[in-house]
């Protein structure tokens, strides 16, 4: 090859490098997120400015999870709490959804010491692909373990995990400054990808958060305060396993006490504890 050519060559290829090097990760998967919210439409929401709880967007589960199956009892994950649809336990102050753990004495219908609420949007607000917002302050202390997350609304690749779950925001109220976003997926057994990102100082209990997932049919991307959190998901990171997270979904809303993840209360955790959620805004790319 002559000098010219050499040199023409090495000039591409540091241009190609470093054109590659400044575009966004998500950009590097593929995944090509709208680069604004302007290029996004608003299709469902709920700013919790109302006296009452919207029962025309949320419903409640209600129980421990024995009532739907032995397996989960503790909904899966040995928890403490019993969920009702209590006032005492969710209901909405200045303009927040608050959701309540409490400590019960006397146990609740006899037998239960913890309760709470965990709220759905199943058949009530269902999407596949989009940009989900929800803006939250976490409660505190050992044992505590709210949550924003999605399931399928039909399994139509089976029962959990094979129809897949993607966790928005987790967080357990001994690690105050940590959260995490997960999805979870597996045609033959339980798999799941998780990444954490942390404050640089104080807690997620000192004040209110953006908490988000970007999702279209290659990618997903969760954020904090449009931060990213690790890289984006995308079709790769579940193989060899099926991609289910090309479907339906609905927004649950919980705070759970105890179970395997956070472990349970201990005589330093106080109760109640309170989730605030202001709002949450769900999107669609124009």
């Amino acid at each position: 090859m002559s000098r010219a050519r050499d040199l023409s060559i090495v000039l591409f290829g540091l241009f190609a490098f470093f054109a590659t090097s400044c575009k966004k990760p998500e950009e590097l998967g593929g995944c090509g997120f709208p680069a604004s919210i302007e290029e996004y439409t608003q299709v469902w929401q709920d700013e919790f400015d109302s006296e009452t709880i919207d029962d025309s967007k949320w419903s409640f589960d209600l129980g421990n999870g024995c009532d739907i199956s032995p397996d989960l009892c503790g909904w899966g994950n040995n928890e403490l709490q019993y969920y009702t649809s209590r006032p005492e336990n969710a209901y909405i102050s200045n303009g927040n959804l608050i959701i309540k753990a409490r400590r019960e004495n006397p146990l609740y219908l006899g037998q239960h010491q913890y309760t709470s609420a965990r709220l759905v949007t199943k058949n009530k607000g269902d999407w596949k692909y989009g940009r989900m917002e929800i803006r939250a302050k976490m409660p505190i202390g050992q044992g505590i373990w709210p949550a924003i997350w999605m399931l399928p609304t039909d399994t139509v690749y089976g029962r959990w995990p094979k129809s897949g779950e993607i966790d928005i925001m987790e967080y357990i109220g001994s690690e105050p400054n940590k959260v995490f976003g997960t999805i979870h997926y597996g045609h033959d057994f339980w798999r799941y990808t998780s990444q954490d990102i942390e404050l640089e100082q104080g807690t997620f209990a000192d004040d209110f958060h953006v908490f988000s997932v970007l999702w279209n049919e290659e990618c997903i991307q969760f954020q904090m305060d449009g931060i990213d959190i690790g890289k984006p998901n995308t079709r790769s990171t579940t193989l060899p396993t099926t991609w289910p997270f090309d479907q339906d979904f609905h927004m649950i809303l919980n705070l759970a006490v105890g179970g395997n993840l956070p472990g349970n209360p201990d005589n330093t955790t106080t109760f109640p504890q309170n989730f605030f959620i202001d709002y949450v805004r769900v999107y669609e790319k124009k």
